[in-house]
């Protein structure tokens, strides 16, 4: 941001929107095929209407009995929570058309000497980091994010009655000096069941802007600045009420909007597409640098060529005032870093089933877990780029 004082906007979508819920199947298939063969090749879409999920892609693995693979789907959209009469995981219609990778793309990407392994497409990716929230996360999408997974939680375990799968949430925030001051709109849309009126669901929801937000943010946002279901009644949600597709939430799923986006989708992708791969290397760098100190912020970009193991370019930008950093950062990186596919497959162990986690609330700005995933949020070089 130029301007030192604005007001940004970000915002979230929760596991039951349309196209999470895409996001969901479409990692799902990764993972199954991650779990029978960690080389397998996987690169899936998922479109869903009422009452239709519909699979196409390339694969490259195992054999996968087909009536295994639809019952996985019809598992994860009963874990979202979908047994309506538009949307159901006992009566959607599903179909899969995956085939096999084209010989093309694998002549390119394929290591020639166990080596050369080059990347699955030409690209550019960048990762972020900053200080304002303690995840490192820019924080109009942390609170956002939040606020959906807090009421998903509460949904699933009965304690959030009334309210359905399919939710929306953004949050406003003032910026003065470039620091996050006060928030002065939230909005959440949220599907709920016939018997709930309006007065009902924002009482319902009101709890989770507490929950999610600290005090210290909302001590000056007024009432008529929350808006929930501000066009009224929200019982027809999900796929039955829009059409969903794998990879349009690519700004939800990583930065809000505060730093640029490379332009690929991350889900339905094995880790050998740097789409996702060097996406998340990206974030893995940039959060080390912020957390060792060297800057309130990073920005780096990664750019790759299909069959090229290395990245062509590597760009560090960081907060204003220390760019005399910069190019010490980048030897450290270059040094220390194999940024090619498998080199950034191997470093954070990406060729495990551990993406259908991602598909909701976020890539990053998440808790590395002691299965494996997020990897890429491990802080565990910042002593490196100590300065």
């Amino acid at each position: 941001m130029i301007k030192n004082n604005y007001l940004f906007t970000s915002e979230s979508v929760s596991e039951g929107h349309p196209d999470k819920v895409c996001d969901r199947i479409s990692d799902m298939v990764v993972d199954l095929y991650l779990s029978k063969d960690p080389v397998s090749r996987v690169a899936c879409e998922t479109l869903t209407t009422t009452n239709k999920v519909i699979l196409a892609g390339e694969t490259r693995g195992p054999k996968i009995n087909r009536d295994d693979l639809i019952n996985k789907v019809r598992d994860c959209i009963k874990d979202i929570g979908y047994d309506q009469e538009g949307f159901s995981w006992k009566t959607a219609n599903i179909e899969t058309h995956l085939h096999e990778q084209s010989s093309d793309i694998a002549m390119g990407v394929d290591s020639k000497d166990n080596k050369d392994e080059g990347a699955g497409d030409q690209g550019i990716m960048f990762g972020y980091a900053c200080t304002e929230t303690e995840d490192l996360m820019p924080a109009p999408i942390h609170f956002s994010h939040k606020i959906l997974r807090l009421m998903a939680k509460d949904r699933k375990n009965g304690t959030l009655k009334g309210i359905e799968p399919d939710s929306k949430s953004q949050v406003t925030m003032l910026y003065e000096k470039n620091i996050p001051i006060k928030v002065t709109s939230v909005v959440i849309s949220t599907q709920h069941s016939k018997e709930l009126n309006q007065d009902k669901v924002r009482e319902l929801i009101m709890p989770y802007i507490q929950k999610s937000i600290p005090e210290k943010y909302l001590e000056e946002l007024k009432s008529k600045e929350i808006y929930i279901n501000p066009t009224g009644q929200f019982i027809i949600g999900g796929p039955d009420g829009d059409t969903g597709l794998t990879g349009r939430k690519i700004i939800v799923d990583t930065y809000g909007g505060a730093a640029p986006h490379g332009g690929g989708a991350f889900s339905g992708k094995d880790p050998t597409k740097v789409d996702r791969s060097a996406a998340y290397a990206a974030r893995y760098l940039a959060k080390n640098i912020v957390s060792a100190g060297a800057s309130e912020k990073c920005l780096i970009q990664l750019a790759y060529a299909i069959g090229v193991s290395k990245p062509l370019s590597i760009y560090v930008q960081l907060a204003e005032g220390d760019e005399n950093k910069v190019e010490k950062i980048k030897k450290l990186i270059n040094e220390n870093f194999d940024l090619s596919p498998r080199g950034i497959r191997e470093m954070l162990k990406l060729n495990n089933p551990i993406y259908q986690i991602t598909a909701a609330y976020g890539h990053f700005g998440r808790k590395p877990s002691n299965k494996g995933e997020f990897s890429w949020e491990k802080t565990d070089r910042s002593d490196l780029f100590k300065m």
